[in-house]
């Protein structure tokens, strides 16, 4: 494998408007998730920007920086549209699509995506974790993989990916981690398909991925990724790093 890793990043949050340059101890949000994907050590390491301010927080600091369409519908997009910008060649078979606002991510995590795409039957991987907390397993917003690990097992397939706690019965359930390495021809195919039925009803997009029979398999790790969305989440990132070095 040959992987890139590509951190799409807009200011347009609902949310958190901005949040990409939100400053925690002294830096850019930006800045602490290129450190860590960086750190990972699996590949050239560049931020999909919406907007130039972006891009020029990154070039400040070393980073490459792609300047996107701002109107791009979402950042598997602005994945695809920088991998073409930046290796119209080629060389890249495999991109690691990271969220911008996991400023506390450990590098792990991102060798981590990479593991089940030694099975060349997989087309898609991305990460899980187990869900302890009751609240959290009903959760809307805390995304559910329908996936069985076998005994010993670290990575298997997903059959599904709901709002819900799925499945049902007796069992663990698993935290999706939106973390996604891709193959290439996989992210070509996925960004040409229209939005899919499933996908535009629990406003999830893997699941045009799976409508069209890509396979998507998942690794568990143990402790999710703190992702910034709402101003207390930020609070807190910041409470996390502060003292420390990014």
């Amino acid at each position: 494998m040959r992987p890139i890793v590509l951190i799409p990043a807009r200011m347009a949050s609902s949310r958190l408007p901005g949040k990409p340059l939100a400053p925690i101890a002294g830096r850019p949000m930006i800045l602490h998730v290129l450190d860590r994907a960086r750190a990972a050590g699996v590949g050239p390491v560049a931020v999909a920007c919406a907007e130039e301010e972006i891009a020029a927080a990154v070039r400040s600091a070393g980073g490459t920086a792609v300047l996107t369409d701002p109107d791009l519908p979402s950042g598997s997009d602005r994945c695809f549209a920088a991998l073409c910008a930046l290796d119209a060649e080629g060389r890249h078979d495999v991109v690691v699509n990271l969220q911008g606002d996991l400023p506390t991510l450990e590098p792990e995590a991102i060798r981590a995506v990479l593991r089940p795409l030694a099975d060349p039957a997989v087309d898609i991987a991305t990460l899980v974790t187990a869900i302890h907390d009751a609240s959290e397993a009903m959760a809307p917003n805390f995304v559910k993989a329908a996936v069985v690990f076998g005994e010993g097992q670290d990575s298997a397939r997903a059959l599904y990916f709901s709002r819900l706690p799925v499945p049902y019965g007796p069992g663990p359930l698993w935290h999706h981690i939106g973390i996604y390495a891709w193959r290439r021809p996989a992210l070509a195919r996925f960004v040409a398909l229209p939005p899919s039925g499933l996908e535009q009803r629990e406003k999830l997009e893997q699941l045009r991925a799976l409508e069209a029979n890509m396979t998507i398999a998942c690794t568990r790790i143990t402790t999710a990724p703190f992702g910034v969305d709402t101003p207390e989440d930020l609070a807190r990132a910041r409470v996390l790093l502060e003292g420390h070095d990014p």
